[in-house]
């Protein structure tokens, strides 16, 4: 039992590896007409409904905060974006899109939509409300699962 486990383990990894790449493979052709690139359309999109900071995109998205920095100054720099004050916390500015940067993601929404209803009529409605509900099942329970002392933690 404990070798299928493992397999099953392995095999949803992998998976998730591949559509990894495949969903920012179609994200980096959505974004081409906006002139973003996939990460740059990440992090504008994570603060388009509120200013975040910086280490606060990185933790929703799952990614480091020096990932987040390099992009969010690139998107200052080009205007798309801007660092505001945090009534939170003095050094750690919340970032936010700019008109500019609002206009930019407006231009991808026509490809985004008609790209969801291609994936809704393959797939079939249901099966991708299906599937998402399964991938943030298992990121909620990988969260519970984890700790900062490794995946192994649980094991000592």
């Amino acid at each position: 039992m404990g070798r299928e486990r493992q397999d099953l383990f392995s095999r949803s990894a992998l998976s998730v590896f591949r559509l990894n790449g495949q969903l920012l493979g179609v994200a980096e052709e959505l974004a081409a007409p906006s002139g973003l690139t996939a990460a740059w359309w990440q992090v504008l999109g994570a603060v388009l409904k509120e200013p975040l900071s910086v280490s606060g995109i990185a933790r929703d998205m799952g990614i480091t905060r020096q990932s987040v920095q390099r992009i969010a100054d690139l998107l200052v720099g080009r205007g798309l974006a801007e660092y505001v004050p945090n009534p939170a916390h003095r050094r750690a500015k919340l970032l936010r899109p700019t008109e500019g940067g609002r206009a930019a993601i407006e231009k991808i929404v026509p490809g985004h939509a008609a790209f969801a209803d291609r994936l809704a009529e393959a797939l079939g409605e249901d099966e991708l409300a299906d599937t998402v509900r399964v991938l943030e099942r298992l990121s909620a329970t990988l969260e519970t699962l984890t700790s900062p002392e490794g995946p192994s933690a649980g094991d000592r």
